[in-house]
């Protein structure tokens, strides 16, 4: 098991490509931190992922809510060793006919909950103190 004693962060771990991620690296046996915005899905993908896993509710635009979620995952497991930052959000941005609200939400999700998912990461905040 190419993962045991690594824990990961996984941002968007409720569906998709990071609960198929989530599935993946717990099954190669490391602990693993998932997030999402709706508590319905994400109740579902951690009672589906079992052990191992916690699952901490939370929008990746608010950089408090990742914050929190990093201290949950240090917490419970003393570390973290692997973030994906996997949340994103589509968006249809035809040219001359997009909002600026939504041009900016998507950029929100898309650019700067990644960016500041690994600057927590790159700034020690992935250590347990």
């Amino acid at each position: 098991m190419r993962l045991t004693g690594k824990t990961a962060l996984i941002t968007g771990g409720n569906s998709g490509i990071g609960l198929a991620t989530a599935r993946l690296f717990l099954a190669e046996g490391a602990h693993v931190t998932i997030t999402g915005r709706n508590p319905k899905t994400l109740d579902s993908a951690s009672k589906e992922l079992g052990t191992g896993v916690l699952a901490v509710q939370g929008d990746v635009t608010k950089v408090a809510d990742l914050e929190r979620a990093v201290a949950a995952a240090v917490r419970k497991f003393g570390k973290l060793d692997i973030v994906f930052a996997n949340a994103g959000i589509p968006g249809a941005t035809p040219v001359g006919n997009t909002s600026l609200a939504s041009f900016e939400e998507i950029i929100r999700t898309n650019l700067t909950a990644v960016f500041f998912s690994g600057v927590l990461h790159g700034a020690g905040q992935c250590r347990s103190p």
